[in-house]
Order: structure tokens, then C-alpha cells, then sequence
């Protein structure tokens, strides 16, 4: 088949600039490529060109950043192709979906849920049942996220199925331990973390992720492991280390903390794995109800014992004691102390999570499995005619 995935307005294809979208197309469209024909369409982007073409695969990038104007040029794009493609993915844009079938009538829809973007300040009632109604399929990225639209609109139920995302193996888990050891050892005698049991955090430093309940944690955390650290990798959005009010506000707290606590900033998705190498527990602080975050399966695969909150889809790759714990409440910080010091009072714990995690990491969560999954929803029987 001929397929296009059209991705978001956000960030550009391929992920030059982070983004979990787009780090999850990356991974998959190698695999999917040896099948189909495959054309990303994606916004545009200084350092990429408009068209080009990549290990067999087509990309386009037309201006956007804001969804009114992308999706004009997404549609005058497909107005010049319309014919081209039998099957069109979007990614995360239900609103979208209906002026994409006015203009692609004949095209087989499927649509990609990474976030709740059917809730009312997000899509009008009527263009959600107008998206509903001519997807074939509504795929998610976590129960959560299904479930969230079925309440909404049950008659999306028969179309949804979730797909959890994934992860590059071959990138997580080293050739070799020495290999691991050796990018582990140069990052903590760099931010001089030698011999700290180091405590990292990998997302965008907002107030909905939470992060400053975790700098607010290390103090009473210290009181019972005096030898912690406290890394931070992330800003305040994909590729801008700009600071907002939340920023200042975490780097203050960090600035007052008894613990060492590092600030990375941006970190280049092609490095980031790195510090998933130098750190010793990984804690997931998000206080909104994430859909799923992908830096857990991240985690689980550079073999991290995981702290993460009850919080969306988040629980749903936790089997608790297994490869991570699970925070009831979120808001509190001295719910970390707790979970965090359960793991580092236990070793024995802690190497049993570490094991567990990479185990199911690559039994379950490879971009091998995600493209296998999307390939079954593309090459379904009842694909519509």
C-alpha cells in the first residue's frame, strides 16, 4: 500500500527537536517502510529541507506551528495527491479528520491517540462524531486514553485499540557492559556525581510533570541517604531551554536543596540514553493525568528500578514491585520519600526491578512489537474498501 502518517503541528519528522510523537514514528517507520510505501508528512523546520527522501522513505514538510495554518497546507498538499495514497494515518489530531476525508474520500482513515484530545475545549461535539464516523480505526496509546473517549463518545468503542509505544532496544541496552560503564563514569565525573546514587528525572519541566515535588522530596530524602543526587534532564519545551516562571522556580528550589541536584536543560535525543546509563532510579513525577509516558519504557530498558504516579496510563506498564512502585498521591512529596528510599533500602529490590524492567522492555515494549501491532490494524481484513 501507499501511506501517508501525518503528524502534528508541533515538531518536525525526524525528531530533530524531541517529542515523543515523534521519536515513536522514527522508531517505527524503518519497519513499516520494508512493507509499504510510506510519505511522513510533517511541519517544517530550519535545519531540514522541504522534500527528501530517506532510507526509502518519503518525507514533506509544509509550514505550520499553528494547527489553522497547517492543515491548509496539509490539505494543499493532498489536493495534489490525493489519488497518490490508500491509506492515511494521522497522528493525534482528530480535528483534522474530517477536513482530511472531504479531501481524501476514497483513503482509508486511522487515527493515532497519544493524548485526551477528543475533550470538549479540545474538538467541538459535532467534528468529534464527524472524525468517529469516518475512522476506520482509533488507535491509543494506553487504555487510559481509550477509555477516556469511549465515556465521551461510545460509539468509538468498536474502533479502538491500544498500542503501547516503545522503545529502540539496540539504543537502551549497550552492545556491552563496558560500553554502558564507560558513557556512565565520563557523564558523573563530568557533574562530579561519583559514588552518589543518582535519582533522575527525564521529561519537559512544567507544572503538570511535576518535577518540583521531587526537588522539594531530596531534603528529607537526605536524612535518610545521605550519599543521593538529583538529576533533571529536560526543559521547559522540546529543544528551548528558555526559562518560564516554572523553570525559575525549579531551578530555585534546586538552587536552596541540600542534595546536589543537576539541571541538564535540552538534551539531543540522540544523547539522552546516556543519562539514562548514569542514573540509579527513575522517577516519573506527573501530577495531570498522563496518558502514558514514553520515558518509562525508556527507563525499563537501561535497566532503572521506576517510580512513577497513579496518574492516566502510567500504571498500566507498572507491576508494582516488579519493575517499579506506584505513587498514590502525587501532590504530596513525602510520597516519593517513601518510594524512592523503599528502593534504596533494598538491593536486592532494586536489582530485581532493574532485571525485570529491561526483561519486559524487550519482551514487550521494542519498536519491532509497536510496528508489528500497527501493521495488523493497516493490513486488517476488514480494511474498508
Amino acid at each position: 500500500m501507499n501511506i501517508l502518517m501525518i503528524c502534528t503541528e508541533k515538531l518536525p519528522v525526524p525528531s530533530v527537536r524531541g517529542g515523543a510523537i515523534q521519536t515513536y514514528i522514527d522508531g517505527v517507520s524503518p519497519l513499516l517502510s520494508k512493507r509499504h510505501k510510506l510519505t511522513i508528512l510533517s511541519v517544517d523546520d530550519p535545519i531540514l529541507p522541504n522534500r527528501q527522501t530517506l532510507a526509502g522513505i518519503n518525507y514533506v514538510r509544509v509550514p505550520g506551528k499553528l494547527p489553522d495554518i497547517y492543515i491548509k497546507h496539509v490539505i494543499e498538499y493532498l489536493q495534489g495527491n490525493v489519488k497518490k495514497y490508500d491509506l492515511i494515518h494521522i497522528f493525534n489530531r482528530p480535528k483534522f479528520v474530517p477536513p482530511i476525508r472531504k479531501t481524501a474520500p476514497h483513503a482509508r482513515l486511522i487515527l493515532s491517540m497519544h493524548n485526551d484530545m477528543f475533550l470538549l475545549e479540545k474538538i467541538q461535539p459535532t467534528d468529534a462524531v464527524a472524525a468517529i464516523e469516518s475512522l476506520e480505526k482509533i488507535v491509543t496509546v494506553s487504555n487510559y486514553v481509550g477509555n477516556t473517549i469511549a465515556k465521551q463518545y461510545p460509539q468509538a468503542e468498536p474502533k479502538l485499540k491500544t498500542i503501547y509505544s516503545g522503545v529502540d532496544i539496540k539504543r537502551y541496552i549497550p552492545s556491552s557492559e563496558l560500553v554502558r560503564k564507560k558513557e556512565r563514569d565520563a557523564l558523573r565525573r563530568q557533574h562530579n556525581l561519583q559514588n552518589k546514587k543518582v535519582i533522575l528525572f527525564v521529561g519537559r519541566l512544567t507544572a503538570k510533570k511535576g518535577v518540583d515535588k521531587l526537588v522539594l522530596a531530596m531534603n528529607t530524602l537526605k536524612k535518610k541517604h545521605s550519599n543521593i543526587a538529583l538529576v533533571l534532564v529536560g526543559s521547559k519545551w522540546y529543544s528551548d531551554d528558555g526559562i518560564s516562571d516554572y523553570v525559575a522556580y525549579v531551578h530555585a528550589l534546586a538552587q536552596r536543596s541540600t542534595v546536589p541536584v543537576i539541571t541538564t536543560g535540552f538534551v539531543d535525543p540522540k544523547e539522552i540514553h546516556k543519562w539514562f546509563w548514569a542514573g540509579d532510579i527513575f522517577v516519573c513525577t506527573s501530577q495531570w493525568q498522563e496518558p502514558l509516558a514514553r520515558v518509562h519504557y525508556e527507563a525499563m530498558a537501561a535497566g532503572l528500578p521506576i517510580v512513577t504516579t497513579a496518574r492516566g496510563g502510567n500504571p498500566e506498564v507498572i507491576q508494582s514491585r516488579e519493575n517499579g512502585l506506584i505513587v498514590q498521591n502525587p501532590e504530596d512529596p513525602e510520597a516519593f520519600v517513601n518510594s524512592i528510599s523503599t528502593i534504596l533500602s533494598n538491593p536486592a529490590l532494586q536489582k530485581h526491578m532493574a532485571v525485570t524492567g529491561r526483561k519486559l522492555a524487550i519482551q514487550n515494549y521494542g519498536f519491532e512489537r509497536v510496528a508489528k501491532d500497527i501493521l495488523s490494524v493497516w493490513e486488517s481484513k476488514n480494511e474498508q474498501k
